[in-house]
């Protein structure tokens, strides 16, 4: 997965024109994709654009509750399917 081509998305998301914040931005996309990777068992897929707008949304969750904060619903549904569909490979 391309961490430029998501923080793309997650800055419109934001709606950042700067660069201003894309070092924190880039480190929590990163930290995103390596907990799903390795510690849900994730085979993220870069051409499967609900893996990317999950990444992103998540993403945008991480960095406006700083890291806390209680999952919202939709998240942790999307999260969920993505486990029973596509994960187990690492676990």
């Amino acid at each position: 997965m391309k961490v430029e081509d998501i923080l793309a998305l997650v800055k419109a998301t934001l709606g950042y024109k700067t660069t201003v914040r894309d070092e924190l931005l880039t480190h929590t996309i990163k930290s995103v994709i390596d907990e799903l990777e390795q510690e849900k068992g994730i085979a993220l897929d870069a051409t499967n654009s609900a893996h990317v707008m999950f990444v992103c949304d998540l993403s945008v969750f991480r960095y406006e509750n700083r890291g806390g904060g209680v999952l919202p619903r939709n998240l942790e549904y999307r999260l969920r399917n993505l486990i029973v569909k596509f994960g187990g490979s690492n676990v």
